[in-house]
């Protein structure tokens, strides 16, 4: 399936989310001085709730991948918690290590909100029913994306990837990094403003607003000009690029075995 296809399935997904992990709902918050870290599937229902999270509150995170058959981080895990179970959150700011997705929003909610009460509950199985329609709408001949590893080079130092969770351009990115089991830092680029709302072509002529309007929006904006995700950065090889498709064909080529 093409790149545009696929964009096309994500976008339904994160309608069926009701687009949840696309705005930013956390301002003035407190940052962790040390970065988190997610032991993650990328088409995982549970660790989607996670990572929509992420994004709303305006997180970093470093995701260490764990796909079906991984060798890379499962154990690290289990070594960890005692299970190889994912998400399986680690906060070394607070000593915390937590899994079960609902346990990691609630206490990423009352540990890192400004305002807690903006976090309203909703029907977990609800949460769970939908986000679940999101996964298997990732579905291919052949199995899920983002699901089953894929040998690959591990590179010295972690990629770094802008995005944030309901972006249908960034979503096949982060489900071949988990399939190459590839640690990367997700610099979470969550929406701040209406006038972020809808395609970066569209939006920038219709509402010509001000593009820095998070943390990591304004410094792509800085560094490259643009708001745009997915945008992958890459320090082992100096590499830097926009668009889903490239980003694809440099993973496989760099790293994939």
């Amino acid at each position: 399936m093409g790149t545009t296809g696929s964009a096309l399935i994500n976008l339904l997904a994160g309608t069926v989310r009701g687009w949840r992990g696309t705005a930013v709902r956390n301002r003035n918050a407190q940052k962790p001085q040390r970065l988190l870290k997610l032991y993650d599937i990328e088409v995982s229902p549970y660790c989607r709730l996670v990572r929509e999270v992420l994004t709303e509150l305006d997180l970093d995170v470093l995701i260490l991948p764990c796909p079906k058959g991984g060798r890379r981080f499962r154990q690290e895990a289990e070594a960890i918690g005692g299970k190889q179970q994912f998400p399986l959150l680690v906060d070394d700011n607070t000593g915390t290590i937590l899994y079960e997705s609902g346990d990691i929003v609630g206490y990423l909610v009352r540990t890192y909100a400004a305002r807690p009460e903006k976090f309203a509950k909703r029907p977990r199985q609800l949460e769970v029913f939908t986000s679940l329609l999101s996964s298997v709408m990732m579905y291919r001949p052949g199995g899920l994306t983002g699901l089953t590893a894929t040998p690959s080079r591990l590179p010295e130092k972690p990629l770094t990837l802008y995005s944030f969770e309901s972006s249908p351009f960034s979503k096949p990115v982060r489900a071949r990094l988990c399939e190459l089991e590839l640690p990367y830092v997700l610099k979470n680029t969550g929406k701040g403003a209406t006038s972020d709302m809808g395609p970066p072509s569209f939006r920038d002529k219709l509402f010509k607003g001000p593009m820095g309007t998070t943390p990591n929006r304004a410094w792509l904006a800085e560094q490259t000009g643009r708001v745009q995700v997915p945008y992958l950065i890459d320090e082992n090889t100096g590499a830097a690029m926009y668009e889903s498709a490239d980003i694809l064909a440099y993973l496989d080529a760099t790293y994939r075995l």
